[in-house]
């Protein structure tokens, strides 16, 4: 009987555990856990409703929506895709449902349901579990590995890491001789301290367009003002394609934003309309577009430099086309950042070109596997993190049983 050790009770882990032993009932699986509970990163997703996966449904589109990843995982979401998450979890009882973001969770809306269906799925089929059971080192010996925890030594015929973001974990991968991409954090908020956001906690804009200064980096999407400067997923896309190059400025730049996502001159072209078909009409009183609150619209108003009191009638060229600006090309100071400790995200791992993602093996140590965030591979928010999760552990799975 072939002995399967997986490092890490998450996601990733439980689904390469269950894949492999419904494939392979002849496998003695075991998977160990350094915390005190597992599948604590399924718990909290989504606000505690599990964020399954993204209504994306060609492997050519969801690649795209990974920074870290995108030529890797394409192979392989033509083997396991987000159609095929759907079925997989509708199969064990627990249906998804799409949401009007395209976002995916269980129609239960908790957490609870995807964690009863790897729980039970585990029980049934077997497969061991040790959980306060960290890892201290990973060794090779007559081609068997050799898992030391604080507490006793597992053996095992092939090995599975799984640990998701862990310092510890990705020093031990180096132990092994593979390379790790320095980690930085990923899906971040933007710190700005800026008078035209002070008290504007929950305003928001549908669809804004965020660019970062002196770079390629742009996202559109809806825009949130928070207490402590901006979010929502056009900065938190930006802030996962941009990663790298932030955490090399030390997360100090400009940000510029349309928060119309308009051209400047057709919305400049609006005002001097309203110049002249509302001359008598205070212009600090009302927003002409829907999509800024009119809290926010007087600050850009006063920012523009017009006072409290002018009509459309006093205003100058220059006030409009100021006003157009702070409209469309809004600049903002970053300064740092703040990250959702409860769903940390990470931009580094293992490096891609060490791994065979056929099977999601080493290509240095035969029987030796990677799954989830070990791996250099990280999405946007949305459910893209666990659709490469279950993708991986299912064709790691696929592997794991061909004995």
């Amino acid at each position: 009987m072939s002995k399967v050790i997986i490092i890490g009770g998450g996601a990733a882990g439980y689904f390469t555990a269950i894949n492999a032993k419904e494939n392979n009932p002849e496998l003695d699986i075991t998977i160990l856990e350094k915390g005190k509970d597992v599948l604590q990163k399924v718990k909290i997703s989504g606000g505690g409703r599990c964020n399954v996966t993204h209504a994306c449904f060609e492997p050519k589109e969801l690649v795209k929506f990974y920074p870290r990843g995108e030529k890797e995982l394409l192979g392989p979401f033509h083997q396991f895709m987000t159609g095929d998450t759907f079925e997989w979890f509708e199969n064990r009882g627990v249906p998804l449902k799409i949401e009007d973001d395209n976002r995916v969770f269980p129609e239960a809306n908790k957490s609870q349901a995807i964690i009863d269906c790897f729980q039970n799925a585990v029980d049934n089929l077997g497969i061991k579990v040790f959980t306060n059971c960290g890892v201290n080192s990973v060794s090779q010996q007559d081609n068997k590995w050799v898992i030391n925890t604080k507490e006793q030594v597992f053996e095992a015929d092939k090995l599975v890491i799984a640990a998701g973001s862990s310092k510890k974990v990705w020093e031990l991968c180096e132990t092994l001789d593979h390379d790790v991409i320095e980690p930085v954090p990923s899906l971040f908020t933007f710190n700005i301290n800026d008078k035209r956001l002070v008290d504007l906690l929950g305003t928001s804009v549908p669809n804004a367009t965020v660019t970062i200064a002196g770079t390629k980096l742009e996202a559109s999407g809806p825009l949130l003002i928070t207490h402590w400067g901006m979010s929502g997923p056009a900065v938190l896309k930006l802030s996962a394609f941009g990663a790298r190059i932030l955490a090399d400025k030390n997360y100090q730049y400009n940000v510029e934003v349309n928060w119309l996502s308009r051209p400047t001159d057709k919305v400049l072209n609006v005002l001097l309309n309203l110049k002249k078909k509302e001359p008598r009409k205070t212009a600090i009183l009302k927003s002409p577009f829907a999509e800024v609150s009119k809290r926010l619209w007087e600050r850009f108003v006063i920012a523009a430099g017009i006072k409290a009191t002018q009509n459309w009638a006093d205003l100058n060229t220059a006030q409009l086309e100021g006003l157009a600006n702070q409209l469309t090309k809004g600049v903002f100071n970053a300064n740092g950042r703040t990250t959702f400790k409860d769903e940390f995200v990470t931009a580094g791992g293992v490096d891609l070109k060490e791994i065979n993602f056929k099977r999601f093996e080493s290509r240095k140590h035969k029987n030796l596997f990677f799954v989830g965030e070990v791996l250099n591979i990280d999405a946007v928010t949305g459910g893209f993190n666990f659709q490469n999760a279950w993708t991986g552990g299912f064709i790691c799975a696929n592997a794991l049983a061909e004995d």
